[in-house]
């Protein structure tokens, strides 16, 4: 288990990575929203501990989340509020999955929680995509919001490699994860199920 909260602490830390290393928009494409935020919601809340299950990753998100908008309202053309319509629509959507993932505790085997990791992946994607095509920065119709899924901006990548990035991110750290877990379960039974030592 410690494994598995290790893997999430260093996952979320991992969002804070631009701002130290100075690389903000001009990171690689492949790197573009390379976050596997939505899986993180999901896993934790299906398989940590009821303690920590959503306040662990609530906390690990909403931390890196303000401070990443804080780093943004200071070196953004025009400024960027730190509590905004996206911001917003990120924390539902993650409540969202988390709930969700609350709802697998009783099943959380990897044939059930992958497959749910690319749903919520999919979900995220369609919430946020839609609320900032709903902020104003597109075409208030059928066209806009389908730019908003997959162009995107002109002076953004597409919106769709987003969503691929998340959904491969999202992927890796699911399998991961899960085999945190399952390797932490593995260790907790050994000592039980070992022969007791013959005495002589």
């Amino acid at each position: 288990m410690i494994a598995a909260v290790v893997l999430l602490l260093v996952v979320s830390l991992y969002r804070l990575i631009p701002l130290f290393c100075g690389m903000g928009v001009q990171q690689p494409e492949w790197l573009y929203n390379f976050s596997p935020m939505a899986a993180l919601c999901l896993c934790g809340a299906a398989c940590l501990p009821r303690r920590m299950a959503i306040a662990l990753p609530f906390a690990a998100l909403l931390g890196t989340d303000l401070i990443l908008n804080w780093h943004y309202s200071r070196t953004m053309p025009g400024g960027l509020a730190i509590v905004n319509a996206e911001f917003l629509a990120k924390t539902i959507a993650f409540a969202a999955v988390a709930v969700f993932g609350w709802q697998l505790r009783q099943n959380s085997s990897p044939r059930v929680v992958l497959p749910a990791a690319i749903g919520s992946s999919l979900f995220f994607y369609l919430v946020t995509s839609t609320a900032s095509w709903l902020s104003g920065s597109y075409p208030q119709n059928m066209a806009g919001w389908v730019q908003a899924l997959t162009t995107g901006l002109p002076q953004y990548p597409a919106s769709w490699t987003f969503f691929r990035n998340a959904l491969v991110s999202d992927i890796a750290f699911t399998v991961l994860f899960l085999a945190c877990i399952r390797r932490s379960v593995a260790r907790e039974i050994e000592p039980a199920s070992a022969p007791t030592p013959a005495r002589w």
